[in-house]
């Protein structure tokens, strides 16, 4: 299995959706933590690196820098 790639303001698709119904987060800040921002309702989490890369399912939109 390949380690899953993504970088910061990346739209990413996760395994659940949010409470909220949207199922798009973008990568707002990276570091041992990864905080998310939900595109529906604008509510950021903070996961750790290694549970963000288990929940995430795959990389919508890419940020192209």
């Amino acid at each position: 299995m390949e380690p899953k790639s993504f970088q910061l303001n990346d739209v990413v698709e996760m395994k659940k959706p949010h409470p909220c119904g949207v199922n798009r987060w973008k990568i707002i800040r990276m570091g041992m933590d990864i905080r998310i921002k939900c595109q529906g309702c604008d509510h950021s989490i903070m996961l750790p690196r290694r549970e963000f890369s288990k929940k995430m399912k795959k990389v919508l939109e890419s940020s192209e820098e």
